[in-house]
């Protein structure tokens, strides 16, 4: 069956429908379907062990997030489809992160404090340094290109995880990109959970800083915002170091992608060689300023 098959053959629809592919997604393919009752967003993914992401939890964070406030509603889902109520929204790009630091700030603190109170089942954990390790015992298993550069690349993911201050654990996003923040005029929004997890605050602080190329004055206001306090020392360089380890997660999921996914249109190889390049700025930029954490 072709994807607008299996869309056309879901139980959830009012009457006929109209289909159109929605753009984005490195992993996932989704779709724009309305029908009688509204529009909905139809989400195509598999379990993909290798990234840690199994569509169950992921099913299950959305109807949390959904119930805490945070996202829209999930209407549907069978094994490999999810169907989520489409909000109509702007999608968030980096521009508009830096200029609503306050609300993303507020939203990341709510969504962190209130999402343990309605998630369900085992727990569940996204260690970043934990998956650079696994990450790369995978590219190593599968003899991957970049098999050379595994010992420098775990030596860098310790430094870093040794420049990190202790925080209370929280329940994470763990994917934000701008793209997954939307604005519908009144509030803020959040879609994409498959990475979420119990985590501390500092990786989705460090990923919205980084992914919306946040200098050092908008990270500053960005962290005051969050903590309701200007930011110690110690808080400034774990942000700065879980930067660079966010941008080496990033680039360690695509090398692994390049092994085992095929999304149409993706160059899992530019985007690693994108990741690396960013990672060698960051962690220029985090060395200048705090040195090596011995």
């Amino acid at each position: 069956m072709t994807a607008e098959d299996r869309i056309r053959a879901l139980p959830c629809w009012t009457g006929s429908i109209e289909i159109a592919p929605l753009p984005g997604g490195l992993s996932n393919a989704n779709y724009l379907v309305k029908d009688a009752a509204g529009r909905h967003v139809v989400r195509f993914g598999q379990d993909f062990p290798f990234h840690h992401v199994f569509r169950e939890r992921e099913v299950m964070t959305a109807r949390a997030a959904h119930a805490a406030g945070f996202a829209p509603a999930v209407h549907y889902s069978e094994p490999g489809i999810l169907v989520t109520e489409f909000l109509g929204a702007k999608t968030y790009v980096a521009e508009d992160v830096r200029g609503n630091i306050d609300r993303v700030a507020a939203l990341m603190r709510g969504f962190h404090r209130e999402m343990p109170n309605h998630v369900t089942g085992a727990g569940f954990m996204f260690w970043v340094f934990h998956v650079i390790r696994d990450y790369a015992r995978t590219l190593e298993e599968a003899d991957s290109r970049m098999r050379s550069e595994l010992p420098r690349l775990l030596t860098l993911a310790d430094e870093l995880e040794r420049a990190q201050k202790l925080l209370p654990i929280v329940f994470g996003h763990n994917d934000l990109l701008p793209a997954n923040i939307l604005d519908d005029g009144n509030r803020l929004w959040l879609i994409d959970f498959e990475y979420a997890g119990f985590n501390t605050a500092m990786f989705d602080l460090a990923g919205v800083a980084s992914n919306a190329s946040m200098n050092d004055e908008e990270s500053f206001a960005f962290l005051t915002a969050y903590f309701m306090k200007e930011p110690d020392e110690a808080i400034r360089r774990s942000h700065a170091a879980m930067q660079c380890a966010s941008l080496l997660r990033e680039a360690m999921w695509s090398m692994v992608s390049e092994l085992y996914l095929n999304a149409p249109g993706i160059d899992y190889v530019a985007y690693t060689c994108e990741n690396l390049t960013r990672l060698d700025a960051a962690l220029e930029n985090y060395r200048t300023k705090y040195g090596q954490k011995s």
